[in-house]
């Protein structure tokens, strides 16, 4: 009995272990991320200059999923893609349509402290990303995420830029 009452008496008096505050957090944020998501807009914003341009037209497409076992999905296209005029597409339009999409998978990790999350890529629609983490900025407001990049290279301009996806929950 003393030591039931010792133990209780810890617990209570015990500080709360940041370590473990952390890991809920975490799990609760991964928690509200959980689902499939359709792509709102898509902007980079070049660094130093600040000029703001949209990705892949002014409506793109795409969807982008985070499931329960630590999976992600996520395919983009641009909003002025063609269809092919015969069965088969040409050698240029099968170009203009891989230039016109980015598609990864992988797993990816939350770290709630630092309001990211990491996409650890294990295929990509170009290979260039395959093997690579990429970290987003996360804030979620409602049925919106918006992830935003680290300063990095932009695939299509070479230009050093941040891009800036705003997401909306399907329901």
């Amino acid at each position: 009995m003393k030591r039931a009452a010792l133990v209780l008496a810890l617990a209570v008096l015990a500080p709360p272990c940041p370590a473990l505050a952390q890991t809920a957090e975490a799990n609760s944020i991964q928690k509200q991320i959980l689902g499939t998501w359709k792509l709102v807009s898509y902007v980079r914003e070049e660094v130093p200059s600040g000029a703001k341009s949209d990705v892949m037209g002014a409506h793109p497409s795409g969807y982008i999923n985070y499931s329960r076992d630590g999976r992600m999905m996520v395919i983009i296209v641009s909003s002025d893609r063609k269809k092919p005029a015969g069965a088969v597409a040409t050698p240029e339009e099968a170009e203009a349509l891989i230039r016109s999409m980015l598609a990864y998978a992988g797993t990816y990790t939350v770290d709630s402290e630092a309001k990211t999350v990491t996409h650890h890529i294990d295929v990509s629609w170009d290979q260039s990303r395959t093997g690579e983490s990429h970290v987003r900025t996360y804030k979620l407001e409602g049925d919106r995420l918006t992830l935003t990049t680290q300063p990095s290279n932009d695939p299509v301009t070479g230009k050093k830029t941040v891009r800036t996806l705003i997401w909306e929950r399907l329901k």
